[in-house]
């Protein structure tokens, strides 16, 4: 084997890693939809989501301070964007998404998440200056089509207010994949600080409007099992996997292997829940789920543009 060769298997394992990394965090992912609306029943949702992604920041505290020279290092606009991914993902993301699993299904919220690749390829071409090719455009079209099929009767059963947060939900995860993308790509700071910093930043915020809102938790201990196990599982080791993937997939294309999370939260959802979902339901979800694959779809070898991954 010659030493070009060697280097395509070495590239080629290094992609299956973050491939398999990806697929994993689709699967741990799935779950935090339902025990969240498990933990739902005993406070509001910004003392789940602050108490979770607080607690991950505080796990994670050991490594960081062994990091803290690096991180005093890190340049200006860099650090502001580690907060502008705090404030994206974890106060207006999560904290909207918490907002309407209160009265939404979890499979519902799951699906939405799909949608976020129509935000993503906007942020792509305005930011990164991609176009979408025919197969992208049909898979957003697709896409839109089994999203109004799905929530015409999420509307309904969660009202408007809730549909409002998980819009907001869907468009402040869409900063996340490309910010992150950005800065794992430029490789300015490592997984450790990149996934902490902003989990310390949203967490703290997240529970300051708890704190204000909610008041003071007040909470069984089986119930503070359940968020230390999204603090450590669903939130930690979550996005030290996601983030890690990012340095070698784009963030697009990251996007389409977290769609595996609704078919994964759908089946928890049944057995956890009792939720049911209606044929029409069944047949928008593979409808989004397959637009949204297509809208991620990698552009043609030789074209001018490149994705976010190349």
């Amino acid at each position: 084997m010659t030493q070009s060769d060697e280097t395509v298997t070495s590239q080629r394992m290094i992609r299956t890693v973050a491939l398999a990394e990806v697929v994993a965090v689709a699967l741990i992912w799935s779950s935090s939809f339902v025990v969240v609306k498990i933990v739902l029943k005993y406070t509001g949702p910004f003392t789940v989501a602050g108490l979770r992604y607080f607690l991950a920041f505080l796990l994670l505290t050991p490594w960081l301070w062994r990091r803290r020279a690096a991180f005093g290092h890190v340049a200006g606009p860099v650090k502001r964007r580690l907060l502008l991914i705090g404030v994206t993902q974890y106060l207006l993301g999560n904290g909207a998404l918490f907002l309407s699993l209160k009265t939404l299904p979890a499979t519902t919220a799951s699906l939405a998440m799909c949608l976020t690749s129509i935000p993503v390829l906007v942020l792509s071409r305005v930011w990164l200056k991609e176009r979408l090719h025919p197969l992208q455009m049909a898979g957003v079209a697709a896409a839109i089509v089994g999203s109004v099929l799905f929530f015409w009767r999420g509307c309904a059963v969660g009202g408007r207010l809730a549909m409002g947060a998980l819009g907001i939900s869907v468009i402040s995860f869409a900063a996340f994949p490309v910010l992150v993308r950005k800065t794992a790509r430029d490789k300015t700071v490592g997984t450790i600080i990149l996934t902490g910093i902003p989990l310390g930043s949203g967490g703290v915020l997240l529970l300051v409007v708890a704190l204000l809102v909610e008041g003071i938790p007040s909470l069984p201990l089986t119930v503070w099992g359940l968020i230390l196990g999204l603090a450590l599982v669903n939130t930690l080791l979550g996005y030290l996997l996601f983030n890690h993937g990012l340095r070698q997939l784009g963030a697009v294309e990251a996007n389409v292997l977290l769609n595996l999370s609704p078919l994964a939260t759908a089946l928890i959802a049944w057995g956890a829940l009792g939720e049911r979902l209606a044929p029409v339901q069944i047949a928008a979800m593979a409808l989004v789920i397959v637009g949204a694959s297509l809208a991620q779809r990698r552009r043609p070898a030789g074209t001018a543009e490149a994705t976010i991954g190349s």
